[in-house]
């Protein structure tokens, strides 16, 4: 019996690991993409926002700066996520994208936190801004960044990691616009106080997405069960649905990056029922129907080698 569950899981692994390392190669090559469409453009904005004098090209210009560098770090955390598991990180390096994406949403929280401190400032004593050249460098940084949204967009949308890169861009895509519009509001009006207006807006969206992702990134960091998977629900199913199963508990189930789900539960089988078979049966549940492809399932007749009651999940 244990050799034959070796071999299922070598298998299935060697299946599920090809397919993650062809999309992850995707994802690595829009990721760097997007980096060097985001790094080339963030040095002419900033230039544009010294000799402007425009707040919202400087912000925009500094969350790109933030930008490049977390869309380095995201491509590095899927290159590290190519390698190999090691005697010491036995699961590999894919948790690092998760880390990563927590990260990110940190560092918008700090970039949208100086928007909103300078614009404060500009509110208070506004200064002349040159609506003409400000306009010009706004819509080239939007067509810039809706190439780059379009790069990562057609990447892994499970991955935290990919969505906390997507993030950054759609950040950046916002700043563009408010910057846009400040700079047509300005030619039109000659009213300066909308330029630090429009970006502390964006910084307040920026604050709402920010949180969505660390909360989410958070949540995988400590273990928790992926959003749609109750774990609960899905041991009742494995009671109801596998024959030979009349409990289960010492369920958990989490996730290493959004993408990639595990589970870990202890079954108490009907005696005289196949272990193997209600072990494979699990396994095939579980991935089919509950997306959740990584498996460890220890079977036990009577009691529980822990010495827990059967009737509780922990």
């Amino acid at each position: 019996m244990a050799h034959g569950h070796a071999h299922d899981h070598s298998s299935h692994g060697h299946s599920h690991g090809g397919h993650g390392h062809a999309h992850g190669t995707s994802d690595k090559t829009r990721v760097l993409i997007a980096a060097c469409l985001t790094g080339g453009f963030m040095i002419a904005e900033a230039v544009g926002g010294l000799l402007t004098g425009s707040l919202a090209l400087l912000a925009d210009a500094g969350h790109m700066l933030s930008d490049t560098v977390a869309l380095v770090l995201a491509w590095y955390a899927f290159h590290l996520a190519g390698r190999a598991a090691t005697s010491r990180l036995t699961y590999g390096f894919d948790r690092v994208k998760t880390l990563v994406a927590y990260t990110n949403g940190l560092t918008i929280f700090a970039i949208g936190m100086w928007i909103v401190y300078e614009a404060w400032h500009r509110m208070a004593e506004p200064s002349p801004i040159l609506g003409g050249p400000m306009l010009a460098i706004a819509v080239l940084g939007l067509l810039v960044n809706i190439g780059a949204f379009f790069v990562l967009h057609g990447g892994d949308r499970e991955s935290l990691n990919m969505r906390g890169a997507i993030l950054h861009v759609v950040g950046d895509l916002l700043g563009s616009v408010a910057a846009i519009a400040a700079a047509v509001i300005i030619l039109l009006t000659g009213w300066y106080p909308i330029d630090p207006m429009l970006s502390a807006l964006v910084a307040l969206l920026l604050f709402r997405s920010a949180w969505t992702l660390v909360r989410e990134a958070g949540h995988m960091l400590l273990e928790g069960a992926p959003h749609g998977l109750d774990r609960d629900n899905i041991a009742r199913d494995i009671e109801k649905n596998i024959e030979g199963v009349v409990g289960v508990h010492h369920m958990h189930v989490w996730s290493l990056d959004g993408a990639r789900n595990m589970a870990t539960l202890h079954a108490c089988l009907r005696d005289g029922a196949d272990a193997h078979a209600a072990i494979c049966d699990i396994k095939l549940r579980m991935a089919k129907v509950h997306r959740i492809e990584h498996v460890t399932v220890e079977p036990e007749f009577g009691h529980c080698a822990d010495g827990r009651p059967h009737a509780h999940l922990h």
